[in-house]
């Protein structure tokens, strides 16, 4: 990983936590796998999936009872991103607080990096 030592990859906000707690539990789920895909406007998207089986490769970021695994390839895209889950009136989703985004495209489901 691309990390410091004593610092997680990612950080879950009390919500963002809650709520992959409660996805865990429903469906007994191991955690959420969260990774980076050619795609979008902008580039690049985020991909989120249901993980049964942890992967040896993978970053592993537990937080208040929530895991999140990181998959190899997006290790480096998501360090010091802050993982949040907001509700509107429309939508519920999480968003990706991450420095690494250089741009973001309107709707900001798609993303940019530096240098790509």
């Amino acid at each position: 990983m691309f990390g410091i030592p004593g610092k997680q990859a990612v950080t879950l906000t009390p919500k963002a936590a809650s709520q992959i707690v409660k996805l865990m539990e429903r469906e007994g789920h191991q955690g959420l796998r969260i990774g980076v895909k050619k795609g979008g406007c902008a580039g690049m998207e985020y991909t989120m999936e249901y993980v049964d089986q942890t992967d040896p490769a993978d970053e592993i970021v537990e937080q208040d009872g929530a895991r999140v695994m990181i998959a190899p390839m997006a290790q480096m895209f998501l360090f010091g991103t802050e993982i949040d889950y907001e509700v509107s009136l429309l939508e519920a989703s999480f968003k990706f607080n991450n420095p690494n985004v250089s741009e973001a495209c309107g709707c900001g489901e798609s993303i940019k990096f530096e240098g790509m």
